[in-house]
């Protein structure tokens, strides 16, 4: 995630605004005096409020209302986990019903009604092949406490300590999570190529970019002068989010399930963003057909509300009792809001809806590519789409791909927040733009949120560039291409 300029500026249009009675008028000066404090008291470790500077006060759907009274889009979805989009009505529902009931809210990891429906519906919807088979871990509030799970359960399970993870992997910020990312600082994991198209680290993309991947993974694994013993077990995303929204080839996705299961090494896929129809199949990994030993859990599942879990093969399940524990891990309202949002999901083929619709969306971007030079590559699967933003006027190391743009990336997020639109940044050097719509996005709404992004485009890049871009024609650009699958 993009962290920018510590002050948060009021964006110019929201400065303009008539606005309501109704927004908060304290003695700081209203929404103004919100962010102020903000900025005084929460820590400089803060992130999407650095770059978002509004004050949410209602929500519905696709759009936040704002406490000066605008109306945004929001294309960020709680970074993904709010696949309904806010207050769905179903989710709302499932909450008041337990809150009605008197049903106890905290229960630790005891047996409960709303527990066992969640459970039920989530195994549902699993692919078949592990569900058969699962056991699951209820752990803390969040993501990166159902990485440090997984990874804990392979150690334990194996003997063994080493992992196998992949540069510009995002799985969490507490210690383990952290490692295995591709931001680490101290790196005692090892790393693996993962597959680009658009930047390949071989220098060649595309499939033979992937098979180069794969045998550089399986020679470190087998060659014993490596200094790679065999690991606990490979984590993997099916699709890089933070990493610059990069979905791995299907091919090689079956490819390193083929690696890890010959040499006897548990498979960890991270699903905490791709998970619950966002990028076309409910789970990621069905596009390829792989069936990992553990799955990683969080973020929709909840239908907005904190809960994360590990679904993983019995027989890796030898912990002792309190082996993996967390007060928080029976979050009831987390559950009976998650267990309406992954039915209504399953019962509405939202994640059939998301692949065609993100296909369409897709497409449009593609198209900017024409008139737009810094558009270095659009990419996705799904409802999660990438931009990646880059310097045309120099040179890449190669003298083939141009340099990323992350100031140029910024200024379309801040053109995007001026005409109501919320995008996140990601990738590498965050110079790629971020969409992820909820799966309720109407053909209505797609078309709102893609014409003011292209508004916002055009108008960051006129302010960036000295004199307006040439058209580059009918043809369609080699570093503008479709997503990697």
């Amino acid at each position: 995630m993009a962290v920018t300029e510590s002050a948060p500026a009021v964006p110019p249009a929201a400065r303009t605004q008539s606005r309501p009675t109704d927004r908060p008028t304290d003695q700081g000066g209203g929404y103004e005096g919100i962010l102020r404090r903000q900025s005084q008291r929460e820590s400089a470790a803060r992130t999407y409020a650095r770059s978002l500077p509004i004050v949410p006060v209602r929500a519905r759907g696709l759009t936040i209302e704002g406490a000066d009274g605008r109306r945004y889009l929001d294309c960020l979805s709680g970074a993904g986990t709010l696949a309904l989009g806010h207050n769905h009505p179903v989710v709302l529902e499932a909450i008041r019903k337990v809150l009605d009931s008197g049903a106890p809210l905290h229960v630790l990891d005891l047996a409960t009604p709303v527990k066992d429906a969640f459970t039920s519906e989530l195994f549902a919807t699993l692919p078949g092949a592990l569900a058969d088979d699962a056991r699951i871990q209820f752990c803390g509030p969040a993501g990166t406490d159902a990485v440090e799970a997984a990874l804990k359960l392979v150690r334990t399970a194996t003997g063994r300590s080493g992992l196998l993870a992949f540069t510009g992997a995002y799985h969490g910020m507490t210690a383990g999570a952290l490692d295995a990312s591709g931001g680490a600082p101290d790196v005692r994991v090892t790393r693996l190529p993962y597959p680009q198209r658009y930047r390949c680290p071989f220098g060649v993309g595309g499939e033979r970019g992937a098979e180069l991947a794969a045998r550089w993974t399986e020679n470190l694994l087998d060659d014993p002068k490596s200094g790679v013993t065999t690991p606990a077990g490979m984590i993997v995303e099916a699709v890089q989010g933070e990493g610059g929204v990069i979905p791995a080839p299907d091919d090689w996705m079956r490819r390193m399930r083929r690696i890890t299961a010959d040499r006897s090494i548990p498979l960890v896929v991270d699903e905490v963003q791709t998970g619950v129809g966002r990028t076309g199949a409910f789970w990621a990994v069905e596009h390829s057909g792989v069936v990992p030993d553990v799955m990683v859990l969080s973020k929709a599942i909840g239908g907005s509300l904190p809960l994360a879990v590990i679904v993983y093969r019995s027989e890796l399940d030898v912990w002792e009792p309190g082996a993996h524990a967390g007060t928080f891990r029976g979050n009831q309202l987390a559950m009976a809001a998650g267990t309406a949002t992954l039915a209504y999901v399953r019962e509405n083929r939202l994640a059939e809806r998301a692949g065609t619709l993100g296909a369409g969306m897709l497409g449009r971007l593609q198209g900017l590519a024409s008139a737009h030079p810094c558009v270095g590559e659009v990419r996705g699967r799904g409802l999660m789409i990438g931009v990646e933003l880059v310097d045309p006027d120099a040179a890449g190391p190669d003298d083939s791909v141009p340099p990323p743009a992350p100031a140029l990336a910024l200024a379309v997020q801040q053109e995007c927040l001026v005409r109501g639109l919320i995008v996140e940044l990601g990738g590498r050097h965050s110079a790629v733009v971020r969409l992820l719509p909820p799966l309720t996005l109407t053909d209505e709404q797609a078309t709102a949120v893609l014409d003011r992004f292209a508004d916002a485009l055009a108008a960051a890049e006129r302010a960036h560039t000295p004199h307006p871009p040439a058209p580059r024609g009918a043809t369609t650009p080699r570093n503008a291409s479709g997503p990697s699958h």
